[in-house]
């Protein structure tokens, strides 16, 4: 389900007439090589359009305009090749409204010592240019992304590829949908928040639907469009029956496909692209939904339980910057608190995102004890090892603030047999002590997202594209 737009990049380069219409020739010429070679690197995401030589205020206007209402165009990748004066810029940059990443490059990586002169130095002016250009964005507060070293450099390619996905998923935030069924769970505050503000700010729609609407949905599902999902269940996971009664077990399965197939069908006929669902509004309903939630989790729809729409939104927008790989919604629950070993353990009651899993996943069925409902079947596993980064977003009521830190994930070393949902491990890299101490102070949540393949700078890039506070606990 993670469906974007197909994306491309606008490589626009800065020049001027003052050396003539053959140095101009040269420098969409180098330009041109540049953008051919990224493209056949297979290292970016998307694909970089060579736009113009711009040399004029007009045509540098021009495009800054074409950018903006061009949805297929996610942002704008500049050079200055040779000095680009920067009044020039002015009047585009400030209308430019989508993502700005200034790549401080030259077309060597050397200097020619053997054949240099001042043709050349004219030619290639890129740390004089750079500088003139830099100054105008910081002056006009662009909050711009500025990337340094040589182009065909791995790690350079890297950082572009890094902004490309933050820049698709600022694009994508203005298309994020969040259905939420049922309210907030009552008398919760840090889950609660300003949708219009965040609508404003973020782009983010949050639409509420009663629980009925859902059970309405779900009467339509047919049994053969049920067993049909039940098959290819059963060769994409382990089913493991334990003490349940075959029968039961199948029927209770059988029962979150039937959440499953209809809550898809609701999301995708309203455009939705992240949901929440309330154990304390299911009226109607056998089941809380634990595996339907997994399993569209999976596809790349957002989710938070309890009716936290923020994290369901913000959850999507990571699996957007994550290509939805190693990415979702998350929960701090239990701390490990002997000396030298601190951990918290993460989980939810069901909904841990298949996408974290690191080893085989297993459907069980087990009571719930909240909810008041039939045993819903779920998705067991254990999670990941390795570097991640932790995030929760707060509403303090005249700003939002985005709360971070990076950690060291751990797949639990002990079975937890009386314990049937997914499991998540992880450090913060500053301290078990500080990294909880200033989550708390700074206001964070206990419903966070957690990403293997998001790091804390692409996090940073998106809050300066969207003005968002951000504290990263270091």
């Amino acid at each position: 389900m993670l469906k974007i737009r197909d994306y491309e990049f606008w490589f626009v380069v800065g020049s001027q007439h003052l050396y003539g219409e053959e140095a101009l020739q040269a420098v969409q010429k180098d330009t041109e090589e540049i953008i051919n070679e990224l493209n056949k690197s297979g290292n970016l995401p998307y694909p970089v359009v060579f736009k113009t030589v711009a040399t004029t205020a007009d045509s540098i206007t021009q495009v800054m305009k074409e950018v903006n209402y061009n949805d297929h165009v996610a942002g704008v990748i500049t050079w200055m090749h040779t000095f680009s004066p920067a009044k020039n810029w002015i009047r585009g940059t400030k209308l430019l409204q989508k993502p700005l990443l200034h790549l401080a490059t030259q077309f060597l990586n050397n200097i020619p010592w053997q054949t240099i002169d001042m043709d050349y130095m004219n030619l290639h002016q890129s740390a004089h240019g750079d500088r003139e250009y830099g100054y105008i964005n910081a002056r006009l507060n662009k909050n711009n992304k500025i990337v340094v070293g040589h182009w065909k450099d791995h790690d350079v390619q890297e950082q572009i590829r890094k902004w490309m996905d933050v820049a698709v998923a600022y694009n994508e935030s203005f298309h994020i949908k969040v259905a939420r069924f049922g309210d907030n769970m009552r008398n919760v505050a840090v889950t609660d928040g300003d949708k219009i503000e965040a609508q404003i700010q973020f782009g983010w729609t949050v639409d509420y639907y009663g629980i009925g609407d859902l059970v309405a949905e779900m009467e339509k599902v047919s049994p053969e469009e049920i067993e049909k999902t039940y098959r290819e269940c059963q060769e994409a996971y382990d089913f493991v029956v334990g003490n349940n009664d075959p029968e039961f077990f199948e029927e209770h399965v059988k029962e979150q496909i039937k959440i499953e197939i209809a809550l898809r069908r609701f999301l995708e006929r309203g455009g939705y692209t992240a949901f929440s669902t309330n154990f304390e509004d299911l009226w109607g309903m056998k089941q809380l939904p634990g595996m339907a939630v997994q399993r569209l989790n999976a596809e790349g729809y957002g989710f938070a339980g309890e009716g936290d729409w923020k994290t369901a939104a913000l959850d999507r927008l990571l699996k957007i910057m994550a290509h939805n790989e190693k990415t979702g919604f998350m929960e701090d629950y239990t701390y490990d608190l002997v000396k030298g070993r601190e951990a918290i353990l993460g989980a939810h009651m069901l909904e841990v995102d298949p996408t974290l899993a690191g080893s085989k996943i297993r459907v069980e069925v087990h009571p719930l004890g909240i909810g008041g409902k039939e045993d819903p079947a779920r998705l067991v596993f254990d999670g990941l090892d390795g570097e991640a980064v932790n995030l929760t977003i707060s509403d303090f009521g005249d700003h939002f603030k985005l709360v971070m830190y990076e950690v060291e994930g751990k797949k639990p070393e002990e079975p937890a047999p009386h314990l049937p949902v997914a499991r998540q491990m992880w450090t913060p890299k500053c301290g078990f002590e500080k990294g909880v101490q200033e989550w708390i102070k700074n206001g964070g949540g206990h419903h966070t997202v957690l990403s293997f393949n998001v790091t804390a700078e692409q996090i940073e890039d998106f809050a300066k594209m969207v003005g968002l506070e951000v504290v990263n606990i270091k």
